[in-house]
């Protein structure tokens, strides 16, 4: 199972592309969890992920995120794939991210 991590200002916006991804792994049959928490709360949930996506408007906090994610991956969102909700596009980079 791939574990996906949102990370954005409230946990709001990201909560619609959470199900897009969710949709797109199902389409592939990808077993995958994908939630999305404000940045409060990234820090107690980098455990549980196994790559850690922050959404482009939290973009300056991706150093402190990769302090807290150690050797997981972090990495920023495109804003092309956000601004449109294109949840297969984020899924694909998150898996070529991942080594899949």
């Amino acid at each position: 199972m791939k574990k996906i991590l949102l990370v954005c200002s409230a946990g709001m916006s990201t909560s619609m592309l959470v199900k897009k991804i969710q949709e797109a792994a199902d389409k592939k049959n990808i077993e995958a969890k994908v939630w999305a928490v404000g940045d409060a709360a990234a820090e107690e949930n980098i455990k549980d992920a196994d790559i850690i996506l922050l959404g482009p408007q939290v973009r300056f906090l991706l150093e402190k995120i990769k302090g807290y994610a150690k050797e997981k991956p972090v990495m920023v969102i495109d804003m092309a794939a956000y601004g449109t909700m294109n949840g297969a596009m984020v899924l694909e980079m998150a898996l070529k991210e991942l080594g899949e």
